[in-house]
């Protein structure tokens, strides 16, 4: 009897101890539901800027891929979740990395069509941004592009052109930090 608690205990510890990653403190999940699909861990890193820590990223995927153009570029559903690890994210800073990130990760022309729908995403950052908080954007198919901060519902914005270019912000041609980009892609 005592042998098959000691395995059912060494059992339900290796269970655990895959249930999730860390990453710079922040515990990652290895698994996420998001429209009643379940996505598995595709890659996390750390997002920084010159020499501060800003957020750590995952990145959540119908299956594993390397590939940062094929999952932009994919209509299926995925999500990256953002835990902000610095007091120096706030909602001005996100807003303006946001803004930048549309730049880089689309043409002039992309920008002009998705233009409403960036300026609306964006709004979804009104609120004060603090250290621990964490946001979820998670794409499906049919329904567009969906944001929670602290599990709280913020908006959907519609159109796969949209997804493309807000995913290409982290796994694009420019990303907006390349170690980043690696770590989603689990490089």
């Amino acid at each position: 009897m005592k042998k098959i608690f000691v395995l059912a205990v060494a059992l339900l510890g290796t269970f655990t101890a895959t249930a999730q990653i860390t990453v710079e403190g922040i515990k990652v999940e290895k698994n996420l539901t998001v429209d009643g699909k379940e996505l598995i861990l595709n890659g996390a890193g750390l997002r920084e800027k010159i020499v501060f820590d800003l957020y750590v990223g995952g990145l959540y995927t119908m299956k594993k891929t390397t590939d940062g153009e094929q999952l932009v570029n994919a209509d299926e559903p995925m999500a990256i979740t953002l835990d902000i690890v610095s007091k120096l994210v706030t909602q001005d800073n996100m807003k303006e990395s946001i803004t930048e990130g549309f730049f880089e990760s689309t043409t002039k022309k992309e920008r002009k069509a998705i233009q409403s729908r960036i300026e609306k995403f964006i709004g979804f950052f009104n609120e004060e941004i603090v250290e621990g908080n964490e946001f979820q954007i998670s794409y499906v198919p049919g329904k567009g592009t969906m944001a929670h901060k602290n599990g709280k519902f913020l908006g959907t914005i519609e159109g796969l052109d949209f997804k493309k270019a807000l995913f290409g912000i982290w796994l694009g041609k420019y990303p907006a930090d390349e170690d980043l980009k690696d770590g989603l892609l689990g490089l």
